[in-house]
């Protein structure tokens, strides 16, 4: 017997065995399935608004068979939709032939995606690429990273510049960065010296960038704040501010970046010092990436400094080059600029609507009343996946493949979902 059919052999008993523990869970209806939830899973996240059992395109179903228009995107990781074919091929080839290796080895995906990424961003000559898992952890690793924008002993940097009402991430790292109070509080001490000024605000970045500022980390939209716009004119002044100060400027496109905004990355054409990524990258497979832009920037860390046991594993790295190539072959760029502008026109004409903004396949609206949670419920009742930012905000971030008459069923039953909330 062979290596390989001893192996299958061995490992037939196992799969069906797992697959049958699904199995028996997914005949259980959704108020056995989240009190099985309630008694097993720490409860950070509250209680599961539904327990979603497939999905197809846009469209998820609960385990109850109700079927929901996904406008959430999985807060806008699944670029291509739900069971995307090729996303999905592409996925069981590379874990058929090679799933994991560590960072000992490197793998061919890993070099290709790299590669791209660096292609896609600008990058100039000497610009390097590091994976993680995700976008609190991207954010983490350019934390350090520019920590070693130390200055000197007679005149060192130990500030760090976020904007307010910034989301980064929730490990300690980070959360330091992070704007919301009541995130941090309850876990300090964190890394200190970060100050926050008024997002958007030139002048005030100016004062606040010295020559003890180590990094700026920046959001071009703030998504998690309710899709708050930073303009070209201000992404380019910190550019100008930081480079003048020594600074390192970090451009956070966790949320923004691969397609969101309609282009690859909403900060284009400015170039950081650092770009981390997440999210649309795997197209639901968990990835995140950091980009140092420049040589003399990757300096900065040397080997032993950092490090991740998955990242950049042959699977996830194979995921990002099936989203990317889908992006560029089926011009999803340009669908998204076209529907993200015919959307937000729509939403504008809504009664009870006061306000919309976003790019792409980005947009929040503003309610006239603050009953923005209780919309949501609604339209969770009504077939429709969206998120609250606020009392007042919806958050909507799509699959990029979402098409207008998708998006007219949801613009169809808003004012009446208005009316119940």
């Amino acid at each position: 017997m062979s290596e390989q059919t001893a192996h299958t052999a061995e490992t037939t008993g196992a799969s069906e065995l797992a697959t049958d523990e699904v199995q028996e869970l997914a005949q259980l209806s959704s108020s056995a399935l989240s009190e099985r939830y309630q008694q097993s899973l720490l409860g950070v996240f509250g209680a599961p608004q539904r327990v979603l059992v497939r999905g197809a395109g846009c469209h998820v179903w609960d385990a109850d068979g109700h079927q929901y228009l996904d406008l959430l995107g999985g807060i806008a990781v699944n670029t291509l939709g739900h069971a995307n074919p090729l996303l999905t091929s592409v996925i069981t080839s590379q874990l058929a032939t090679l799933g994991h290796v560590s960072n000992f080895f490197t793998s061919p995906s890993q070099i290709a995606l790299a590669e791209k990424l660096l292609e896609i961003s600008a990058a100039p000559a000497g610009s390097k690429v590091f994976f993680a898992n995700s976008g609190t952890e991207a954010n983490e690793a350019a934390l350090k990273l520019t920590r070693r924008n130390a200055g000197t002993e007679a005149a060192p940097r130990t500030r760090v510049i976020a904007l307010e009402h910034a989301f980064h991430g929730r490990t300690l790292g980070a959360l330091s960065l992070t704007y919301k109070e009541k995130y941090r509080t309850p876990f300090a001490p964190l890394p200190q010296n970060v100050t926050w000024i008024p997002a958007g605000d030139i002048d005030a970045l100016r004062n606040a960038v010295d020559d003890t500022v180590s990094a700026v980390f920046i959001e071009p939209i703030q998504g998690e704040a309710g899709v708050k716009m930073l303009s070209a004119q201000y992404l380019q002044a910190a550019r100008e501010i930081t480079a003048q100060a020594g600074a390192l400027l970090v451009f956070d496109e966790v949320q923004t970046g691969m397609g969101r905004t309609g282009s690859f990355f909403a900060s284009a054409p400015v170039i950081p010092d650092v770009m981390t990524l997440a999210k649309g990258l795997g197209g639901g497979f968990p990835i995140g990436a950091m980009i140092v832009f420049g040589e003399a920037n990757t300096a900065w860390l040397t080997p032993g400094d950092h490090g991740t046991t998955f990242g950049g594993n042959p699977v996830a790295c194979a995921a990002g080059l099936a989203v990317i190539h889908t992006i560029e072959s089926q011009n999803l760029l340009d669908k998204v600029r076209e529907n993200g502008i015919w959307l937000r026109e729509q939403l504008s004409g809504i009664a009870g609507v006061s306000q919309v903004r976003g790019a792409g396949m980005l947009t929040a609206f503003e309610l006239a009343e603050a009953n923005a949670p209780k919309l949501v419920a609604a339209a969770l009742d009504a077939g429709f996946i969206v998120n609250a930012t606020d009392e007042k905000t919806i958050r909507l971030a799509p699959p990029l493949v979402i098409t207008q008459e998708q998006l007219g069923s949801f613009l169809a039953a808003l004012p009446q979902l208005i009316a119940a909330a």
